[in-house]
């Protein structure tokens, strides 16, 4: 993939995650939380072991990044971009993000969306970016909705987590027409 930038915002700095312990600790600090994994699909993380992994495999083959506040330097969360599944033939990517329970309701996640979002329409030109969540994720969507993401709708057993069930997925999307108008 391509080199991926550091993003400023106001109050957080992303950063392209790396194997230092410095990054292990922090994912592990917020996913190990049994409140944070399970509302995005994914099992708490049980070891710094785990977490490294996820680092390694899952964050550094694409668009992943850290999220630092700015003024403490610690790490919050991360949020991401991969290939859009739902468009396979579409210049679509699709945004995925958590976050530490602790920083939840500060408007850090919305924060940390609309710059990746502006990065993605302008690094990428894409056409379109989506974004999904669980039906009872209701924090996760007014996140996405206070972004100027559209729902277009439930999407029945979409998407397979980490204890073996299928969940729906609450599907939204944002057009780069809808983005340029911000």
């Amino acid at each position: 993939m391509s080199t991926l930038k550091s993003i400023e915002t106001e109050r957080l700095i992303l950063n392209k995650w790396t194997l230092s312990d410095e990054d292990i600790d922090g994912l592990y600090a917020f996913a190990s939380n049994p409140n944070v994994g399970p509302n995005a699909g994914w099992k708490p993380h049980e070891s710094r072991e785990e977490s490294r992994e996820i680092i390694e495999n899952v964050f550094l083959p694409y668009h992943v990044w850290s999220i630092r506040d700015k003024a403490t330097g610690r790490v919050i969360g991360n949020i991401g971009l991969e290939p859009d599944r739902r468009r396979e033939d579409v210049n679509s990517m699709e945004v995925g993000y958590s976050l530490a329970e602790d920083c939840w309701g500060k408007g850090y996640m919305t924060e940390a969306c609309n710059a990746v979002v502006d990065f993605a329409f302008r690094e990428f030109g894409l056409v379109v970016i989506g974004i999904c969540t669980g039906p009872e994720n209701v924090r996760s969507q007014r996140v996405i909705e206070k972004c100027g993401f559209v729902f277009e709708g439930r999407q029945r057993k979409g998407y397979h987590i980490f204890d073996g069930t299928d969940r729906d997925n609450m599907v939204y999307s944002m057009t780069r027409e809808e983005w340029e108008a911000k």
